[in-house]
């Protein structure tokens, strides 16, 4: 932990900043990155732990809004898929084109071919970017996807989005890595407390949630980057805005892989609503649920899980339908849907996309991010650059490219020393992949350094934690730069090993200790405890007690309440309902 410390240090030491950003999801992330790339003293804090609210609860898939078709709303189709495309060609590794196969079943209300005809148009606005759209034969998917249950089915259509090959956590993460690069000062479980404008500056108001230790940072501008928590951090901040969120929860199922091919399988229901087979290596990801909610926090319930249980095991034919024995673990958030504050607390909230909204007061220095979705992450870094150009910050380095894998230079050298020191020949014999093209995805530039590791001690490339595919070297790079603070921040969001391994699993790997040691030091027994204590396995699944403190309102995440008690269920069958 002596990065944050440091970092700590540094964000207290009395300087000002030119930008200040509150909130490390997927828009402070990318702010930062695009901010710090450019030139600009930036500042980076986040209340839990980087991606730890919405973030790391997506579906991970980079779509082109597909479903927004429907509506008409062919602008934002077209932005998007352009977004999409973006992603795909500037990280090629890491975010790749799967196909999306979807069964139609009778007294649907479009015919199979409008729908096929639909995905020709979607894939026009993408510049053809992608495969071609499909129109297969019932007897063609009988044959490809045995495990799809075809007798209610009266045709299939397949086209083409994205995916993130790793977690949407870890994609967060490393915008938030590479504006560390560029000198920006991150640090998570720091809360802001108060905001306060004197003369030009801003005075924030900040705490360490694990020492208790609080401070003033002083800063030109201001960003609000903090999602779900958006509108309370514009109250604490006396900031009234054009735009405000509405929440919506929704859930996944991860189980054991259900099909051996690497697409998503998607079904509507009788009502309309469409959920998703979402691949996740050696595991499948099923959901979702669509209800609205007060709280930021929202936790899983009973109901959310039989239904999704429901739905998929009447669009399967498996030999024995899934059960909560088969859940390996849960994903449950909240999305922040942007709303305008004149449109009325009434709208339905089901209507909503996930497009951003940006609200600035430029006199004052101060921006808010509304909604946004993984896909278009780099407009908003973007946009952000040229508001805090107009609020007089100096952009020096204007056309830097903050974003994207290293230059394919730098690549070549990582796989070239890959190769001659046969790094693919310690890949453990359960791995998806070779070593060396997992290393890379994931660590990119920074997976040169490993290999030195490796090459002091082969015993770097073992499997620590058995079950998974995480390598000792893995989690010594992740100790000394990835900010790891608690056991949670490395099993689920550096890693995904918590989403595909199941907590008992966890709990009695041999190299969990090992592991704890390596990130904490003296603290690895307490660290162990902690996780475990906060994460009980209740009927088989793990509980998830969210990430970071509770706002100062106290509002809480007690399932009693009313709003958790009744779900709502989504009953418009919009497509591609939880891309977030």
């Amino acid at each position: 932990m002596q990065l944050r410390q440091s970092n700590i240090e540094r964000l207290a030491d009395g300087g000002t900043y030119d930008t200040l950003i509150i909130g490390g999801g997927i828009n402070g992330a990318v702010c930062a990155a695009a901010l710090a790339g450019r030139g600009v003293k930036v500042g980076l804090v986040e209340q839990g732990d980087f991606a730890g609210m919405t973030s790391m609860w997506s579906s991970n898939l980079i779509w082109g809004g597909i479903k927004y078709m429907e509506s008409r709303d062919f602008k934002l189709v077209r932005e998007l898929c352009i977004s999409r495309n973006h992603l795909i060609k500037h990280y090629p590794s890491t975010v790749q084109e799967i196909r999306f196969l979807t069964t139609i079943t009778k007294g649907f209300r479009w015919h199979p071919l409008a729908l096929w005809a639909g995905t020709w148009i979607y894939w026009l606005f993408g510049n053809g970017f992608t495969r071609i759209p499909r129109l297969p034969s019932l007897s063609t998917i009988n044959r490809e996807e045995p495990v799809i249950n075809t007798d209610p089915a009266v045709g299939c259509f397949e086209y083409s989005d994205a995916f993130l090959h790793d977690n949407d956590a870890r994609f967060v993460w490393n915008f938030v890595r590479i504006a560390m690069n560029s000198g920006c000062v991150a640090a998570n479980y720091v809360e802001a407390t108060g905001f306060e404008r004197q003369g030009n500056l801003w005075h924030v108001g900040l705490r360490d949630v694990m020492s208790g230790r609080e401070w003033t940072v002083k800063t030109k501008t201001l960003v609000n980057a903090c999602g779900p928590l958006a509108d309370r951090t514009n109250a604490l901040a006396h900031k009234k805005t054009e735009h405000s969120h509405v929440l919506s929860k929704g859930i996944h199922l991860i189980v054991d892989q259900i099909t051996p091919n690497k697409r998503v399988l998607a079904f509507f229901d009788e009502d309309g609503r469409l959920f998703f087979a979402i691949p996740m290596g050696t595991r499948t990801c099923i959901g979702t649920t669509d209800t609205r909610t007060e709280d930021p926090h929202a936790a899983i319930t009973d109901d959310d899980i039989q239904f999704v249980l429901d739905n998929i095991n009447a669009r399967l034919s498996l030999e024995k339908p899934l059960d909560r024995d088969d859940i390996i673990a849960t994903r449950c958030g909240v999305r922040p849907l942007a709303v305008q504050n004149t449109s009325g607390g009434d709208r339905d909230f089901l209507q909503l996309s996930r497009k951003h909204e940006i609200d600035s007061d430029i006199d004052q220095g101060f921006i808010s991010i509304f909604g946004g979705k993984l896909t278009d992450c780099i407009n908003v870094g973007e946009e952000i650059v040229d508001l805090v150009k107009k609020m007089g910050i100096d952009i020096r380095f204007p056309d830097y490219r903050w974003y994207g894998e290293p230059v394919d230079a730098v690549r070549d050298e990582f796989f070239h020393q890959a190769r001659l020191m046969k790094l693919d020949d310690y890949t453990d014999p359960s791995a998806s992949e070779p070593l060396s093209t997992r290393l890379w995805r994931r660590y990119a530039a920074h997976a040169i350094g490993m290999l030195e590791y490796i090459r002091e001690d082969p015993r770097q490339a073992e499997i620590l934690i058995e079950g998974t595919e995480y390598i000792r070297a893995e989690v010594r790079q992740a100790a000394r730069r990835e900010m790891i603070t608690k056991l949670e921040d490395f099993l689920r969001r550096r890693s995904k090993i918590s989403l595909v391994s199941r907590q008992e699993t966890i709990r009695q790997s041999a190299g969990l200790m090992e592991a704890c040691e390596l990130l904490f030091g003296d603290e690895a027994q307490m660290r162990f405890d902690e996780y475990f204590r906060d994460h009980p396995v209740t009927d088989g699944i793990a509980r998830d007690p969210g990430a970071g403190p509770l706002p100062a309102d106290g509002v809480t995440n007690d399932p009693s309440d009313e709003h958790e008690t009744a779900p709502e269920q989504r009953r418009e069958g919009d497509f591609e309902t939880l891309n977030w």
